[in-house]
């Protein structure tokens, strides 16, 4: 190189996405499973220097230096339905610290639990592809590797049927009653006429 210094180049100009600055505050790592996807949350937390912050993805969404107050909240947007996020930031005993997750206002553990009653998810590889399918049943959006699918709605005998299409494939999710009401409505992905297994939540 005869650039004369000694510091690297990145493509772009661009410093790489993880530091070992970073690492040395990390304090948390969240992975939270969203209808777009499953989003990774970093936290850092610099107890001596104040510093605070907050990575989603791999991307810098909060920086905060040189904070005198140690304990407190951050809050900030997850995914592209912008799904408020916050860190509570608790001490426990001298200079521990508690660092807790919540999404929408739950703790995670709630909120993913509440998930699995509101959404199915189903992954399916095919044309050398891996897919993650998520219905919302509450709004019966259907998302696709992080991408709100257009859809088409149809009342059929035993039920209601959701068109889109995976490529040239021919998809639908079936909605149909289970009969019990503790179960309510079964949903089934249905691709080219087969059967897709739902993911356990």
């Amino acid at each position: 190189m005869a650039s004369g210094d000694d510091s690297p180049i990145f493509e772009d100009d661009e410093s790489p996405p993880y530091s070992l600055e970073k690492m040395a505050d990390l304090v948390a790592v969240w992975d939270v499973a969203l209808s777009d996807g499953v989003h990774k949350i970093e936290f850092e937390h610099g107890t001596t220097s104040g510093k605070r912050v907050v990575y989603v993805d791999g991307k810098e969404e909060i920086r905060k230096d040189w904070m005198f107050k140690l304990v407190g909240r951050e809050t900030f947007c997850v995914g592209a339905a912008k799904t408020k996020a916050t860190i509570n930031i608790d001490a426990i005993s001298g200079f521990a610290y508690e660092y807790t997750l919540e999404i929408n206002g739950k703790s995670l553990k709630k909120y993913m639990e509440n998930r699995s009653k509101t959404t199915n998810t189903w992954v399916l590889h095919m044309d050398g592809e891996n897919f993650r399918i998520v219905l919302e049943k509450d709004t019966m959006d259907v998302w696709c590797n992080g991408k709100k699918l257009e859809t088409a709605g149809e009342f059929v005998d035993d039920g209601t049927e959701t068109h889109f299409s995976l490529g040239n494939h021919d998809c639908y999710i079936k909605a149909v009653s289970s009969g019990k009401r503790k179960e309510g409505i079964i949903h089934t992905l249905i691709v080219d006429n087969r059967e897709i297994p739902e993911i356990a939540s």
